[in-house]
């Protein structure tokens, strides 16, 4: 089995987007962590850029078939005190190599998110 090289990254991407604004949210703080057995463990942190996205931040190395966690910084943005400081979206990856574009869509109070491509 080969080795990714140390440049390459993951095929998992997000976008946050602010629906009261109609814009993308740049800025927010963003982690990724995989479940190991009962422990949660680091594999990533970025923010999104100015255009809400956040891709090719995840060393493929650290990528594999598994249970992970977006967590969503959103109490640090500017503005009002969020109703939802951070929100945490759950997933598993069964094939590494499929591309997965997970988005995160934010009202004051609610958020919802898909499997994009």
């Amino acid at each position: 089995m080969s080795r990714p090289d140390a440049g390459a990254t993951a095929p998992l991407s997000t976008h946050v987007l602010d629906t009261v604004v109609g814009a993308p949210a740049p800025g927010v703080g963003v982690r990724l962590d995989r479940l190991d057995d009962t422990r949660w463990r680091q594999v990533a942190a970025g923010r999104t850029d100015a255009d809400g996205r956040l891709r090719d931040w995840v060393p493929a190395a650290q990528w594999t078939a598994g249970r992970y966690r977006l967590v969503f910084d959103l109490d640090a943005r500017s503005g009002p005190a969020p109703f939802f400081p951070e929100v945490v979206l759950t997933f598993t990856v069964g094939d590494p190599a499929a591309r997965l574009h997970l988005p995160l869509l934010l009202s004051p109070f609610g958020y919802t998110t898909y499997r994009g491509s």
